[in-house]
């Protein structure tokens, strides 16, 4: 730790204590943010945003609570988050850099040990995302040594920090559910990724103990509903379910065309008979819907679609958003107009989409500077596309960066300015465009639609 930041938390423990004498549930949270993207920093419970903060002239920021409901939070900068666990009595302090926002992040004061720890656990998910694409060619048994190794190799973290800091039970659930769902995600997906990565016609013969992890799943654990491990796991688990319910007693000729429309209903009437926690049930109805009508099936099975939605998920919470999309991708059909949306040129030039014309074929593709995997795995995308499709021309919109942060990146990276745009407002790009793959690509001519849910890597 350099001295600055020593000093910055020595100050911070010291004014922390302070402002808990005479309420020991007193939480605080602070901290600073360097190169902001936002002026304020937001905590919430769940879907409840629980106070916001303004940064100040040094961007820094601070939370006083009386008191929390204690587990999993999450704080936003945007436009990004990330977790933060709360008990009542912590005192932390953050530091971190929007250039590097995760990878950047510091936890330290009362509370540090857990809220590192699941960082970590985040982190290493990433890290070891390539290698676990990797063991999807292996055959089941030699998948799932390879899957329990990485487990383990974690849980036998987990106890050594159990053992020296004497997490408290939530905790050390919550710390432990981060790491076993995470790796009960692999199992649920390698059917498909080695059906996929081995070119075999049908699903690969299991083991009868592969899905053994079964036995201890908890479908409706309140601790849980807005942990990424678990909720990601629950969709592939809903999948696999609905898949495999399907293949044993839905009709082998069913039409080609009515499949997706078949499959999504499955998960439904899944999600409907397995959950009653009404927040998951919620969240999971949601990602179903958004699912199927972002694969854009056509419009009398969508109608049909949303016609079984509201019947099991009538006061869904997120109603306004999946009938807003669903209404947003209509007006996004072939031969329809571009819509309405303004972006900014390089020279700082206010620019509708619509305008940007070159008498080719415009391919639209979206990036961030949050994302740097992502950003150099998809300018080398382009790079052959330009290679091989001369009469188009691909235009880039980036999303979720500062402007200067922007700039900076395009002319280091050697991108030609002319074809590279910003985007000021997140939200209203991801609603307008319909940008819920990072892949997604729109491609137009003349200003009207050929294809608005393209991808960038399978559609050319």
């Amino acid at each position: 730790m350099n001295k600055l930041l020593l000093l910055s938390t020595l100050v911070f423990l010291t004014w922390s204590c302070q402002q808990n004498k005479g309420n020991a549930n007193r939480v605080i949270f602070a901290g600073e943010i360097v190169n902001p993207t936002s002026d304020q920093v937001v905590l919430f419970k769940g879907e409840q945003a629980l106070d916001t903060a303004v940064l100040d002239k040094d961007n820094r920021f601070s939370f006083s609570l009386d008191s929390v409901a204690e587990g999993l939070h999450h704080f936003v900068h945007r436009p990004e988050s990330q977790y933060i666990y709360l008990e009542n009595g912590d005192s932390l302090q953050i530091r971190l850099n929007t250039s590097d926002f995760d990878e950047s992040l510091v936890f330290s004061g009362q509370g540090e040990e857990i809220n590192n720890f699941i960082l970590e656990m985040f982190l290493s998910r990433e890290e070891e995302e390539e290698m676990v694409q990797s063991f999807y060619e292996l055959e089941p048994g030699d998948f799932q040594v390879k899957i329990d190794s990485l487990r383990d190799s974690k849980l036998d973290l987990f106890e050594q920090i159990q053992t020296e800091f004497n997490l408290s039970p939530k905790a050390s659930d919550l710390a432990k559910a981060f790491i076993v769902y995470s790796s009960n995600i692999s199992m649920e997906a390698y059917p498909f990724y080695h059906r996929r990565r081995s070119g075999e016609g049908t699903m690969h013969e299991l083991p009868n103990t592969f899905y053994d992890y079964r036995k201890n799943i908890n479908y409706n654990n309140d601790d849980f509903i807005y942990l990424r491990p678990y909720y990601n796991f629950m969709k592939y688990h809903m999948g696999n379910l609905a898949f495999n319910h399907c293949k044993q007693h839905c009709p082998d000729d069913l039409d080609k065309a009515s499949r997706q429309l078949h499959f999504n209903q499955h998960k439904l009437h899944l999600i409907d008979s397995l959950i009653t926690q009404k927040e998951l049930r919620d969240n999971l109805f949601r990602s179903v819907a958004i699912d199927y009508m972002l694969k854009h099936d056509n419009e009398e099975n969508t109608v049909k679609f949303i016609e079984s939605f509201k019947k099991f998920s009538e006061n869904n919470a997120h109603n306004e958003e999946i009938y807003t999309l669903y209404q947003g991708i209509l007006k996004m059909q072939p031969s329809k107009e571009l819509p309405s949306f303004k972006v900014y040129s390089f020279e700082d030039k206010e620019v509708d989409i619509s305008e940007i014309k070159s008498g080719k074929s415009v391919v639209f593709y979206f990036w961030s500077g949050s994302e740097p995997g992502h950003f150099r795995n998809i300018m080398k995308r382009v790079s052959e596309l330009k290679t091989e499709y001369p009469n188009h021309r691909f235009v880039g919109l980036n999303m979720k960066t500062d402007k200067a942060n922007w700039k900076n990146m395009v002319k280091t990276s050697g991108l030609d300015p002319s074809e590279q745009f910003w985007t000021e407002d997140y939200d209203e790009t991801v609603h307008t465009l319909i940008v819920y793959n990072p892949n997604k690509a729109i491609i137009a001519k003349d200003g009207k639609i050929v294809d608005a849910f393209a991808h960038i890597f399978r559609s050319f």
